[in-house]
């Protein structure tokens, strides 16, 4: 993205954290092919996905025009909001499939190469949410840096950057949490057996 667009970012955001409701829809053009690009990457080989991108995309634009002005900074943080946001949609799409039966159309995602190799099937994602809550509760920014990274499609250094730590940090951070994820999904999925 261009420094240009950068500053234009930040200037919408600042005057739709003041309250000026129409400042979302040039933010948004300004942000929704990124949206966009998360989201595909997101949802793109993901066996039975029902989801498309651009309906997680524009859901993420709905909620977002809904909360009304929301304290963002920068970009960075902005994208960090819809990284929250898509993962609040995609549980939510979850639960609606898996409430039709029990264990019945679940939407499973591979976490990411590194952290699920040995398990080609991928991760269910209210598995993974519940997972998510328990490394919370034991490490909240390890935590947040794999929902920035892998729900937002943010950088290390961006999710360095919404936490307040060095890349460094980050980088140990996510390393760590991914080992923390893939034993406790491993653990339940032998459990599920």
């Amino acid at each position: 993205m261009a420094n240009r667009d950068q500053a234009d970012i930040t200037g919408l955001l600042a005057a739709w954290n003041s309250g000026d409701a129409e400042a979302l829809e040039p933010l948004i053009d300004l942000v929704y092919p990124e949206l966009r690009r998360i989201a595909h990457q997101y949802l793109e080989h993901r066996a039975g996905q029902t989801l498309e991108s651009a309906a997680l995309a524009n859901e993420a634009y709905l909620k977002l025009v809904r909360a009304g002005g929301i304290r963002c900074e920068n970009r960075v943080h902005f994208l960090a909001l819809c990284s929250q946001i898509m993962r609040r949609i995609l549980v939510d799409h979850a639960r609606r499939g898996g409430s039709l039966k029990r264990g019945g159309n679940e939407v499973r995602m591979p976490l990411d190469e590194v952290l699920l190799a040995a398990q080609a099937r991928g991760v269910e994602v209210l598995a993974l949410h519940e997972a998510l809550n328990a490394l919370t509760r034991i490490d909240a920014r390890k935590s947040r840096v794999v929902e920035l990274r892998y729900f937002g499609g943010l950088s290390i250094e961006e999710a360095a950057e919404v936490v307040g730590v060095s890349a460094e940090t980050a980088k140990r951070d996510w390393r760590m949490a991914r080992a923390w994820l893939r034993a406790t999904l491993s653990d339940r999925s032998s459990y599920d057996r």
